[in-house]
């Protein structure tokens, strides 16, 4: 970015491109890292209004990822409630196929043991489907769980690099008072 931008026009056009907040966090790292160094200094000059930009549109972009974890977690409690209909209707059709074989005396015993496989199809395919909705879920959120570490170890960096400078800066200035 060469001109100021408006932090508004900034998030906007951030959360236009689909950027999400690790790489709106890469770019204010470049900017960091590519700055212009201070002659015989350990710092750097950055373009305020460039990085106000980018910590606005990260600011931006967090509640709609944050949204969409919302949205994964209610996909998979939605697949839970299908699983639950879906083995539901299968047991009423076993109970039902059940109660009509039992009407003829010879097939009883062929009517229980049919129903007690439908049942147990129907609960091993329940719980199949659970445990894959439930393993979807684990995978977004871990997924989630990466990133959030990843700008934890990123923030955490800025603040000790910030530290180590406020220190340097304290000590010359012990220096120069001492002079």
């Amino acid at each position: 970015m060469t001109a100021i931008e408006d932090p508004t026009t900034a998030a906007e056009r951030h959360a236009e491109d689909g950027a999400s907040l690790i790489s709106i966090l890469d770019e204010l790292s470049e900017l960091v890292t590519q700055a212009r160094t201070m002659p015989m200094s350990a710092s750097v000059l950055v373009n305020r209004a460039e990085a106000l930009d980018l910590l606005d549109a990260a600011r931006t972009v967090v509640p709609q990822e944050i949204r969409t974890a919302d949205d994964i977690v209610a996909d998979v409690e939605a697949m839970i409630e299908r699983a639950k209909r879906r083995a539901d209707k299968i047991v009423e059709e076993a109970r039902t196929e059940a109660e009509r074989l039992v009407s003829s005396e010879h097939v009883v015993a062929l009517a229980t043991q049919r129903a007690e496989q439908i049942v147990a199809d129907a609960e091993k395919e329940a719980a199949r489907l659970a445990a894959d909705a439930n393993d979807y879920c684990d995978r977004k959120l871990g997924q989630f769980e990466v990133d959030l570490n990843s700008i934890a170890t990123q923030v955490r960096a800025g603040r000790e690099a910030l530290a180590a400078r406020a220190g340097r800066e304290a000590a010359a200035d012990e220096e120069s008072s001492e002079a």
